[in-house]
């Protein structure tokens, strides 16, 4: 692991814990040129590739979904655990669809989580997702969410 305050190569596991769902491993690491501390955490990857609409192939990016939920919330109150709770919800059904996943599966599975947790996150999801391109387009997706 490479320390990510002075680049050197060599760090230490000073202690490993595992998460309280069992999905992840919490690593505190310290580095052997300049002493410094940080954590890394560990999680099992089953090497998901996203078909794109135009056919593309690419992994997925968990990071990806985190910004695109995170951005839906825009200035909303949200605790990092309750986002996080949300991402690993929306990527445990994710998981489901097997080892190849149409990004339009992942689309409408987020919209359905935010439909459950929040309405403006919806829209404003929906908005990009869908390419909204004027107000009409917003005043439907409300319509269907009632």
């Amino acid at each position: 692991m490479v320390c990510p305050f002075c680049q050197a190569e060599e760090t230490s596991v000073v202690d490993s814990r595992k998460n309280s769902e069992g999905t992840s491993i919490r690593r505190r690491r310290s580095c052997i040129s300049c002493k410094t501390r940080f954590t890394t955490y560990e999680k099992a990857s089953i090497g998901l590739i996203v078909v794109k609409r135009n056919g593309n192939r690419e992994e997925f990016n968990i990071d990806k979904l985190y910004s695109g939920v995170k951005n839906a919330f825009g200035g909303q109150e949200l605790s990092e655990k309750k986002l996080k709770n949300l991402i690993d919800s929306i990527y445990k059904d994710i998981e489901t669809q097997g080892s190849k996943v149409q990004s339009e599966i992942i689309g409408e599975t987020v919209l359905s989580h935010l439909k459950e947790v929040n309405e403006v996150a919806y829209v404003r999801f929906a908005s990009v997702y869908k390419e909204f391109s004027d107000a009409s387009d917003f005043e439907k997706e409300v319509a269907e969410f009632n």
